[in-house]
């Protein structure tokens, strides 16, 4: 990942990564998908969900119920 983007979220589940992501942007808080899971075997591998290091704290407040 890009220099300034910091992890808050990680699943194997593709919508609930979604989910986290459109939590954060209809507040105004950038975020982007990272799927690391296998192409071919879609058990091996997570989804990461990234915002940027300064949004870090208010992100993780809003998705802090959020259960994958």
């Amino acid at each position: 990942m890009e220099a300034g983007w910091t992890l808050i979220f990680t699943t194997t589940i593709p919508y609930d990564a979604e989910m986290v992501k459109q939590i954060c942007t209809n507040q105004d808080i950038e975020a982007v998908i990272l799927n690391k899971r296998d192409s071919t075997y879609t058990t091996f591998g997570e989804i990461e969900v990234y915002v940027k290091e300064a949004d870090r704290e208010a992100a993780l407040n809003l998705i802090k119920d959020f259960k994958s």
